[in-house]
């Protein structure tokens, strides 16, 4: 493995999984190029996330044969996906890039399933029911992620089967946004309709005076 390739760690918890992975290298903007997978493991799983989380990435970390401390950054997937899923990943992220002293880098679920494909291209990710969620990619950069019916969407480029699974995924478009200079933001969950959660029926209680 090259002194100079960046060792990313990439997880998820947007769906009804738990997922992580180790990569070196990556290329520009998760290409692939010179990229090596050395941990991988996606666990279904619709609740438990939360518990879940850290054993699956201390795992994956063991698997690779590398350490916390070597890590170059943190990629994390930010949705389109469940809302506290989400939440899970995110506040995870946030908390290992500021004890490590890495970048956290967010990715949607759209760029990680465009990694590796020439532009330009169409990522559709299938959410639960019939909606997915879709995203055209260019030369320079993509749409933004948006929510259709399946079966519904406009024409466009050819949309792509994922060449990754999903946490390597988001681990190479992390690499690959690694040393361009400019400042990275903290990733934010990316939420695209309502959370499930129903409001409480009952009426609020009466402060009294």
């Amino acid at each position: 493995m090259p002194d100079a390739a960046p060792l990313v760690l990439g997880f998820d918890t947007s769906a009804a999984h738990c997922a992580a992975a180790v990569v070196s290298g990556g290329g520009v903007l998760g290409d692939g190029a010179g990229v090596q997978v050395l941990a991988c493991r996606t666990v279904p799983m619709s609740r438990g996330q939360a518990e879940a989380l850290m054993p699956l990435l201390e795992a994956v970390l063991r698997e690779a044969g590398v350490d916390w401390p070597a890590l170059s950054a943190i990629g994390v997937g930010v949705g389109p996906g469940n809302f506290t899923g989400i939440r899970i990943s995110v506040a995870a992220a946030r908390g290992l890039a500021l004890a490590l002293k890495v970048p956290a880098i967010g990715v949607t679920a759209t760029e990680a399933a465009a990694a590796g494909h020439p532009r330009p291209c169409r990522a559709v990710v299938p959410l639960r029911g019939d909606d997915v969620v879709w995203e055209d990619f260019g030369a320079e950069a993509g749409t933004g992620p948006a929510l259709a019916p399946a079966g519904t969407l406009p024409p466009g480029p050819a949309a792509r089967t994922p060449r990754w699974p999903l946490p390597v995924g988001i681990a190479l478009v992390a690499a690959g946004r690694l040393g361009h200079g400019a400042p990275l933001p903290r990733p934010a969950p990316l939420y695209l309709r309502p959370a499930d959660a129903a409001p409480p029926r009952d009426a609020p209680p009466v402060l009294l005076a």
